[in-house]
């Protein structure tokens, strides 16, 4: 996986974002691995879905954020791969930088995939992949399947799955709308 994308779009000497290790050696396929949803007010506001997989975490912006109801399809727009190292970023990326806006770590953990012998980049790859998250806010199950929505490559759909943490009736963004590492809201960063 690179970073190339992600480090062409920032000046690192002007935003405060992690450029992410050089040269950091892929890791095989572990579990369980890093799981990170970033609350971002940019331009609007929507959350970052981040999920770690050989050596970065894989991105997508869902803009209506995760939802505990499995009736609920979220779009999630898959965007540049982010270095681990963003997983616990929260500040401030200054006006005129790509994605300007605050960031808080709303929610984090770890995931695994849920596929008999396929690599959780080759579910991915084929459009379709289940997960089991464990987080502070986010448990169980979810799956991620592409939609070409628009002719995009890039859209997905995020839906909870129907198993014990499942909340049909509870907005988990609304309830729950602050930091899980420092406990302020995405407005109160500096």
């Amino acid at each position: 996986m690179s970073l190339d994308k992600y480090r062409e779009k920032r000046d690192f000497g002007k935003s405060p974002e992690p450029a992410g290790e050089e040269n950091l050696p892929l890791k095989a396929d572990r579990e369980p691995r890093l799981y990170v949803i970033q609350k971002h007010r940019a331009s609007t506001l929507h959350y970052d879905l981040r999920l770690e997989d050989d050596g970065v975490l894989k991105s997508w912006a869902v803009p209506k954020g995760p939802s505990l109801d499995p009736s609920q399809k979220r779009l999630a727009m898959e965007v540049e791969d982010h270095p681990l190292e963003y997983g616990g970023f929260e500040g401030s990326i200054p006006a005129g930088e790509y994605g300007a806006g605050k960031v808080i770590v709303w929610d984090r953990g770890t995931f695994e995939p849920q596929g008999e012998g396929e690599s959780f980049g080759g579910m991915l790859a084929k459009g379709a992949a289940k997960i089991r998250i464990s987080g502070q806010k986010l448990n169980g199950g979810f799956a991620l399947i592409r939609t070409r929505w628009g002719g995009r490559d890039n859209s997905w759909l995020l839906i909870k799955e129907k198993d014990g943490h499942a909340r049909p009736s509870y907005d988990v963004t609304a309830a729950e709308p602050l930091s899980v590492l420092t406990g302020r809201d995405v407005d109160e960063v500096e």
